[in-house]
């Protein structure tokens, strides 16, 4: 097994600073892209789309459960699965609690091809309560590239998809899949791939944090009891 190299505490910290510059120089590349990101256009969505989650039937702008912002899990369980990907379930046992993104007016869903009552029993023995919507009856994975067609056959791939509302109006602003995932799972990471971020006013380009009348947050991050939903409406 080859381990570190063991050093005095001096040649580590001087080792350590050197790394520093390049960490905080990554941090910095990484905020410029997340506001490229955000400068990205959108799509609207114009087509109707229904899921069947615990409340029964529901539409693409349900999923916001009245907030500015939705983020998509594209959880691989196909329809013919018994239990959903491992993959997927080790990414949906990373999300924390969704009040910090909800209190940014954002709402995170999963979505499967598996009937709803496939994905019930099985989202009750790993323990979620996270919103799980099904979207069996609907061309939603294929239209957004979750469900691939290779060889006559259709193929899962897991993902995330992001949607931006302008009070009716629903908009596509960016997906990424497999690797894509990989880092992921934090509010602030999901936050990152969405049109309005983090909703901080330092964030590129100005004034996104506060587009659709959305307050702006005031970077403090608070016990999950303890936020206000500032964006449900």
């Amino acid at each position: 097994m080859s381990l570190p190299e063991i050093v005095t505490r001096a040649d580590w910290r001087a080792a350590r600073e050197a790394l520093l510059a390049k960490e905080k120089a990554a941090t910095r590349a990484r905020d410029a892209l997340n506001a490229e990101r955000r400068g990205l256009p959108m799509v609207e969505v114009d087509k109707e789309y229904v899921f069947e989650g615990g409340d029964g039937k529901a539409t693409l702008l349900d999923l916001f459960e009245g907030r500015d912002q939705l983020v998509v899990h594209h959880f691989m369980f196909a329809p013919e699965w018994e239990a959903g990907c491992r993959g997927c379930s080790a990414f949906l046992d990373q999300i924390g609690h969704l009040a910090h993104l909800r209190a940014r007016g954002t709402a995170f869903a999963a979505v499967s091809r598996a009937p709803y009552p496939r994905i019930l029993p099985f989202k009750a023995r790993m323990g979620w309560t996270l919103p799980w919507y099904s979207s069996f009856v609907s061309d939603f994975n294929t239209d957004f590239e979750a469900t691939l067609e290779r060889e006559g056959e259709l193929v899962e791939r897991p993902g995330l998809s992001c949607f931006l509302r302008d009070r009716e109006r629903v908009f596509h602003t960016y997906s990424t899949y497999d690797r894509g995932l990989d880092g992921l799972g934090s509010a602030t990471s999901l936050l990152d791939l969405t049109a309005l971020g983090r909703r901080e006013p330092w964030e590129k380009p100005e004034g996104r944090a506060s587009a659709l009348g959305a307050p702006v947050s005031s970077g403090s991050v608070r016990y999950h009891d303890e936020y206000e939903d500032w964006n449900a409406r």
